[in-house]
């Protein structure tokens, strides 16, 4: 595979280190940008299905100078190792608790999620994670199975019921596969241009499938698609960020202006012509705004 450059970089100072997190049989791997700061917060990402910490980096790159920056891979993707129990919602919000307990403790945190990511934060407030303002990006604000991209959810369902039912080498080739990578890839990708379509096709080939077993990858989509951040609204009593996008494939802009109504304290941010892929095609722009939200001008 040939390699394609990095449209963004680090400064020396936030270059990130790589650090472990264990709890019981679960091992975490995370990487700190930048330094933490006595009067500003840290700033903890999640990221999205099939991705791992990499798809992040992006917005991080512009706010790691600024903030301390934390993203993990989620359990069974990445480095991080396999759940030793069901990958259910629950189970996802519990290891959020606990890893911002652990690598944060009693500073000021910010919790940003991306797609699945958005759903893994709710629950995880739900679940008892105070003291956080949110951001949410490209945040699924309704059911899958059940709002208008529903045809394309159940085509989904199917690909991965498929990749479940055959033969484990066979299904795990059929899960991994390239060609169904790069389908997805430049389905989401909505930019035209030409050097950054070509950087997030590298990405995805690179990252959008590793993932260590079926089982990891199937039980994280069912939970994406049997939950959406709607469920969780009567604990977000926090000031909330939500970043969306104007031609989102995953979820309609009617559902996320839903969503902001719903929500007590929410400012809507929407990026006009790009769709679920924000974090690598309006990174800039997300992360003045995760900044402004940050600082408090915005509030």
């Amino acid at each position: 595979m040939k390699s394609v450059r990095s449209p963004f970089s680090f400064s020396r100072e936030s270059f990130p280190a790589e650090n472990v997190y264990t709890d019981g049989d679960q091992v975490t791997f995370y990487w700190e940008y930048g330094r933490p700061h006595r009067s500003k917060p840290t700033l903890v990402f999640v990221h999205g299905f099939r991705g791992d910490h990499h798809g992040l980096e992006y917005i991080v790159s512009f706010l790691a100078d600024d903030f301390h920056c934390v993203v993990p891979d989620l359990p069974g993707f990445g480095k991080s190792s396999d759940f030793a129990f069901p990958a259910t919602i629950e189970a996802y919000a519990s290891w959020l608790v606990g890893f911002v307990g652990h690598v944060v403790g009693q500073r000021e945190v910010v919790i940003i999620g991306h797609s699945f990511g958005t759903i893994v934060v709710s629950a995880a407030i739900d679940a008892g994670m105070t003291g956080s303002d949110v951001v949410l990006i490209n945040p699924i604000a309704e059911n899958a199975l059940t709002g208008p991209r529903a045809v394309a959810t159940r085509l989904a369902v199917f690909y991965y019921r498929l990749g479940q039912w055959l033969p484990e080498k066979l299904g795990f080739a059929l899960l991994r596969a390239r060609l169904v990578v790069r389908i997805m890839s430049v389905t989401m990708t909505k930019t035209h241009n030409r050097m950054l379509r070509r950087w997030i096709h590298y990405q995805h080939d690179l990252y959008f499938s590793d993932f260590h077993s079926r089982k990891a990858v199937l039980q994280a989509f069912s939970a994406s698609v049997t939950h959406d951040v709607s469920e969780f609204v009567p604990a977000m009593t926090m000031p909330v960020l939500l970043i969306v996008a104007e031609n989102d494939d995953i979820t309609p802009l009617s559902a996320q202006y839903r969503l902001a109504e719903s929500l007590p304290q929410s400012q809507l941010r929407v990026i006009g012509e790009v769709g679920h892929l924000i974090h690598y095609e309006a990174a800039e722009e997300a992360a003045a705004s995760i900044a402004q939200f940050v600082s408090g001008s915005a509030r």
